[in-house]
């Protein structure tokens, strides 16, 4: 079992993604990047501790590679926006690979090359690129969030579409 820390705007979002693709075995929200001890939503959605929200993905990799993770990640977030996605602003939204090793940024530098010289996005991609700090698991309220609370309007909203787009277009990777 190998670790993949991501941000990408709510961590609603990336977990509902996330959690739906075969070899991915746990994903939960949590907070990296920050230098506030133990933080909590309040603290970091004021944006005075410094952390991003993200999910930390445990994910076999026999069965899915960082790689492909990385394409899902690029594919349900916006990483030309500097802190921001959608109508979630702050630096708490920010893009970012919190990655666990050479071989885990080595991957991610090759990944954002190959959409730059591609030209997906039609501006620069402010992806984040460290290596990973500690991560803070979020409270549990926000564990499971849209599995939970699908009839919720920023669910219905924001996530549910994110997901309609992982369907049609990495329908491959999903679970049954």
């Amino acid at each position: 079992m190998e670790k993949a820390i991501l941000g990408g705007g709510c961590f609603w979002c990336l977990e509902a993604a996330f959690s739906r693709l075969k070899g991915v075995e746990r994903v939960v929200s949590g907070y990296c990047g920050g230098h506030t001890d133990n933080p909590d939503y309040r603290q970091v959605c004021s944006g005075d501790s410094g952390h991003v929200e993200v999910v930390e993905i445990d994910y076999d990799p026999s069965r899915i590679d960082y790689a492909t993770l990385l394409q899902v990640f690029f594919a349900v977030h916006d990483p030309t926006t500097l802190n921001r996605q959608g109508h979630d602003v702050g630096t708490q939204y920010a893009s970012a690979i919190f990655y666990q090793g050479d071989a885990q940024r080595e991957c991610a530098e090759r990944v954002i090359g190959e959409l730059v010289r591609e030209q997906v996005f039609d501006a620069p991609i402010v992806t984040r690129l460290e290596p990973a700090p500690r991560f803070h698991p979020a409270e549990d309220h926000h564990q499971n969030y849209y599995a939970q609370n699908q009839q919720q309007n920023y669910c219905q909203l924001v996530i549910s579409p994110k997901l309609a787009k992982i369907r049609s277009r990495f329908s491959h990777l999903l679970q049954n």
